[in-house]
């Protein structure tokens, strides 16, 4: 071989192993463009998971601690169906404390718990154990027993009364009879509790119809 061709083969030999590394290189390039990516994927999933938990929880129809609602259901002998859709209304079972001051997955009042508290013979409630979902949910169950009593088991005034007060039912109702007529939702004046109503009848109904063996089995 001549000495051109010795120099050409290995000119030739030099570019194949630079050709060689430069597509090792964009392998090596590519493999970890790829692990970036999955990273980034994996890291958005777990920093979007609350959102979209909160998005199911906004548009779905959640539940949770089924089985303390049908014990309380069928302690306080109502629906555990109604129970779920005012913890639903109230909640979204995701439990917070509101402006007002109602705490847990059914929003009761510390003042209503502690009437409630004393009123069930209970000595040793404190206010911090509201955040407990199964003492929360027993004393919103009790609430709601307590008001479907007074109303003779008017559900629809004893939501009113739950969301807008007994105080105000009383007066509406009065304000009613002296236009010769019992209270309906159309006619309850806080738009507030007029809807509340509404969603939680229209709630009742779904959680019956979706959730049946896990709220009545």
């Amino acid at each position: 071989m001549s000495p051109s061709a010795v120099t050409t083969a290995r000119r030739e030999r030099a570019r194949g192993t630079a050709a060689a590394r430069r597509r090792a290189a964009a392998r090596r390039r590519n493999r970890l463009i790829a692990a970036v990516c999955v990273g980034v994927v994996v890291l958005g999933g777990l920093l979007l998971m609350p959102l979209v938990q909160k998005t199911v929880n906004e548009f779905g129809l959640p539940l949770t601690n089924a089985d303390v609602i049908r014990q309380q259901a069928a302690e306080k002998h109502i629906d555990p169906a109604l129970i779920a859709a005012v913890i639903y209304a109230e909640t979204k079972f995701d439990p917070r404390s509101s402006a007002a001051g109602a705490l847990g997955l059914m929003q009761v009042m510390p003042q209503t718990a502690e009437y409630l508290a004393h009123r069930s013979g209970a000595t040793t409630f404190t206010i911090a154990d509201l955040a407990t979902p199964q003492v929360n949910i027993a004393y919103g169950s009790y609430y709601l027993r307590y008001l479907l009593d007074e109303y003779h088991g008017n559900t629809t005034l004893a939501l009113a009364a739950y969301n807008g007060g007994d105080g105000n039912v009383n007066r509406w109702i009065a304000e009613a009879r002296a236009q010769g007529h019992p209270l309906t939702v159309s006619d309850i004046p806080f738009p507030e509790t007029r809807a509340y109503v509404g969603r939680v009848l229209s709630a009742e109904r779904e959680y019956r119809d979706k959730y049946s063996s896990q709220l009545y089995g």
